[in-house]
C-alpha cells in the first residue's frame, strides 16, 4: 500500500458491491486506484470483504492479487475481515485463491492486532469446516497464539469441535497451550466429552499432569465440575492418575471431591485407587473438608466406607478432628452422624488442650440459636463430662455481656412491638367488658344485670376477657419498665415478657368464642360450633408449628434436653 487515500466512487462502489463502476474506474483512470486506502487502512477488497460482495471481491483480485496480502490498522487481511463478518463462504474462496495463485502462505499467517489468526477467528465463530481447510491449506496456522495465549487447539477444545481438535492433534509442533497455564486437556475436560479426553491423554499423556495458574490439573477439573464420566474414561485407562495431586499446593483428588461434596466421584476414584491420597500437607483430610463445606451426603459416604474409617479420627495441623469442626459449625446433622459411629472419639484434644465439645464456648455468639443448643445436649447425652468443661452459667453471662452491648437498640426494637400489640388488646378487652354479649336486662329487679349472667359460656367470656386484659397491661408495664434501660431487667424478664403476651392472646381469643357463642349458638348452633373451634385451634396449631423443631427435639432427648438458652431467644 502506498496510503493514497481511497477514490469516494471506489469507496461507494465497494459498499454497494457494484462491481461494473469499480472496472470502469480500472479501466478510465487507472489500475493503481485498487491500492487506495481508508483512514483505517482498508482497500477496496476490505470493505467488500465487510460486506460479503464475492463477485466484487474476485474481480477486484483478478485487477491485483496483491491486495490478499494487504492489511489494514486493525492488522486484518481481506480473509480476516470476511470471517469476521461471517461471510463464511467469501473467506473460503479468498482461500482458494491463494492455492490457485501459487501466493506466499505467509499471508495466511497473519495474526490481528490481538493475535488472532484467521483459524483463531474461524474456530472462535463457529466455522468448523473453515477451520478445517485453513489447517489444510496451512499447518502451521496450529502454532498460532493470540494475545490471550489462546492456541487454535485449546479454542477448539473450549468449543467442542471435536473433528477440528483431532486434525489440531495430528500435527506434531501444533500448539495446546491456553489462557491461564490451562491446556487443550483442560478444556476438552470442561465440556464433559469423555471420548476426546481420552484421545488427547493417548496422543500428548504429559498434558494430564499440567498445572493451570491455580495448580489445578485436568483430573482436578473433572473433580470439581463432577465430570464423572470423564474422571472414569482417564483412570479406566490410566489408574495411576488417581493418584495425581496438585502442581501448587499437593491438593489430592479427593480433597478436591470433598470440597464440592461429589460423593460419585469419590467413588469412583476409590474404586481405582483404593488407597488415593485422602489430604493436604496441613493434615486436613477429605473428612475434615467435608464437614467443614456443610456436606452431609459426603459426611456419611465417608462414615459408611470402611477404608476410610481412619479419617474420623485424624487430627489436622492445630490437632482437630472432623468433630471439632462439626461442632464449632454448629452443624446437628453432621455431629449427630459422628457421634453414631462406633470408631469416634470424644476425647481428643487439639493442640490448645480443648476437647470436641470446647468449641460450643468459643462460639458463644450463636448460643441462642437452636443449632447451638442443639450440638450442646447432643454432645452432653453422648459425653456427660461435657458440661464441666462448658458451664453453662459461664456461657450464660458471655452472652448476657455480649447482649450488653447492642441492649439499646434491643429494647426499642422488642418493647416498641410487645407493647403496641399489647395496648391493643387491652384495648379491645376493655371495650369488650362494658359491651357484653345479649346485652342488659330492663326488667323490674333485675335492671342492670347481664341478660346472660346464668350461662356458663357468658361466665367463661368475662373471666377470659378479665385475664387477657389484667395480662396484656402488665406486658405493656414492663415494656415501659424496660424503656428505663434496666438491662438486666430486660435481658432476663423478655422470656416472660413474651410467654405473658401469648397467654393475653389466647385468653383474648377464648373470650371471642366464648361469646360469640353465648349469642350466635342458640340460632346457628353448627356455625357457632365452628367458629369456636377455628378460634381456640388455630393459636395452638400456630404455637405447635412454630416450636416444632424445639419440641421435637425435646422428645427426641428426652431428660437430657435443657431450655435455659433457648429461653434467652
Amino acid at each position: 500500500m502506498n496510503g493514497t487515500p481511497m477514490d469516494e466512487r471506489l469507496f461507494q462502489a465497494a459498499m454497494l458491491g457494484n462491481t461494473d463502476k469499480m472496472q470502469d474506474l480500472v479501466l478510465n483512470e487507472n489500475a493503481n486506484i485498487l491500492v487506495g486506502t481508508t483512514s483505517q487502512g482498508s482497500t477496496c477488497l476490505h470493505i467488500s470483504s465487510i460486506f460479503g460482495h464475492q463477485e466484487f471481491s474476485m474481480a477486484v483480485l483478478a485487477q491485483n492479487h496483491s491486495l490478499l496480502s494487504s492489511i489494514n490498522s486493525y492488522g486484518e487481511t481481506p480473509l480476516i475481515a470476511a470471517l469476521t463478518s461471517g461471510h463464511v463462504s467469501l473467506a473460503s474462496a479468498m482461500l482458494k485463491q491463494y492455492q490457485q495463485l501459487n501466493l506466499s502462505y505467509e499471508t495466511i499467517l497473519k495474526q490481528d492486532i490481538n493475535g488472532n489468526s484467521a483459524l483463531h477467528h474461524a474456530i472462535r465463530d463457529g466455522h468448523s469446516d473453515l477451520a478445517q481447510e485453513l489447517i489444510e491449506a496451512e499447518p502451521g496456522l496450529s502454532q498460532g497464539l493470540n494475545k490471550y495465549n489462546e492456541s487454535p487447539m485449546y479454542m477448539a477444545a473450549l468449543r467442542g469441535f471435536n473433528d477440528v481438535l483431532e486434525r489440531l492433534l495430528k500435527i506434531p509442533l501444533s500448539s495446546h497451550v491456553g489462557t491461564f497455564n490451562e491446556n487443550a486437556l483442560h478444556a476438552a475436560v470442561r465440556n464433559g466429552n469423555p471420548g476426546i479426553a481420552k484421545y488427547i491423554v493417548e496422543v500428548r499423556p504429559s498434558l494430564v499432569r499440567e498445572g493451570n495458574q491455580r495448580g489445578n490439573t485436568p483430573m482436578h477439573q473433572a473433580v470439581l465440575w463432577n465430570k464423572r464420566d470423564v474422571v472414569q474414561a482417564l483412570l479406566k485407562q490410566n489408574r495411576s492418575l488417581g493418584y495425581l495431586v496438585s502442581t501448587t499446593d499437593d491438593v489430592p483428588l479427593l480433597y478436591s471431591a470433598a470440597l464440592r461434596g461429589h460423593v460419585s466421584i469419590a467413588e469412583e476414584i476409590l474404586n481405582y485407587c483404593p488407597d488415593a491420597p485422602y489430604c493436604t500437607q496441613d493434615g486436613w483430610t477429605m473428612l475434615h473438608q467435608a464437614v467443614h463445606q456443610g456436606h452431609e451426603e459426603f459426611v456419611l459416604f465417608v462414615l459408611k466406607t470402611p477404608q476410610l474409617y481412619k479419617l474420623i479420627n485424624m487430627r489436622n495441623k492445630d490437632g482437630e478432628t472432623a468433630l471439632h469442626i462439626a461442632v464449632r459449625n454448629c452443624n446437628p446433622k453432621i455431629v449427630g452422624a459422628l457421634l453414631a459411629h462406633s470408631v469416634t472419639d470424644l476425647t481428643v484434644l487439639n493442640n490448645r488442650g480443648i476437647s470436641t465439645e470446647g468449641p460450643l464456648a468459643e462460639n458463644t455468639e450463636r448460643a441462642k440459636s437452636l443449632n447451638w443448643n442443639k450440638v450442646l445436649m447432643m454432645m452432653s447425652k453422648a459425653d456427660p463430662q461435657a458440661l464441666t468443661f462448658i458451664s453453662s452459667q459461664t456461657a450464660k453471662k458471655e452472652i448476657t455481656d455480649k447482649s450488653i452491648k447492642e441492649i439499646r437498640l434491643l429494647t426499642q426494637t422488642y418493647t416498641n412491638n410487645t407493647s403496641l400489640v399489647a395496648i391493643l388488646i387491652a384495648t379491645i378487652t376493655f371495650g369488650a367488658a362494658f359491651t357484653l354479649p345479649g346485652g342488659y336486662n330492663n326488667e323490674p329487679g333485675a335492671e342492670g344485670l347481664p341478660v346472660m349472667a346464668r350461662k356458663a359460656a357468658f361466665k367463661a367470656f368475662l373471666i377470659s376477657d378479665t385475664l387477657a386484659m389484667c395480662s396484656s397491661l402488665a406486658a405493656a408495664f414492663i415494656c415501659i419498665l424496660a424503656r428505663w434501660e434496666d438491662l438486666e431487667f430486660l435481658l432476663y424478664y423478655r422470656s416472660f415478657t413474651k410467654k405473658l403476651m401469648w397467654f393475653a392472646y389466647m385468653a383474648t381469643t377464648v373470650a371471642f368464642a366464648t361469646g360469640l357463642y353465648t349469642v350466635v349458638a342458640p340460632r346457628i348452633l353448627w356455625l357457632a360450633i365452628i367458629i369456636c373451634i377455628l378460634s381456640i385451634g388455630l393459636p395452638f396449631l400456630t404455637k405447635l408449628l412454630g416450636e416444632w423443631p424445639l419440641l421435637k427435639f425435646r422428645f427426641q432427648l428426652g431428660h437430657k434436653f435443657q431450655s435455659e438458652f433457648l429461653d434467652m431467644v
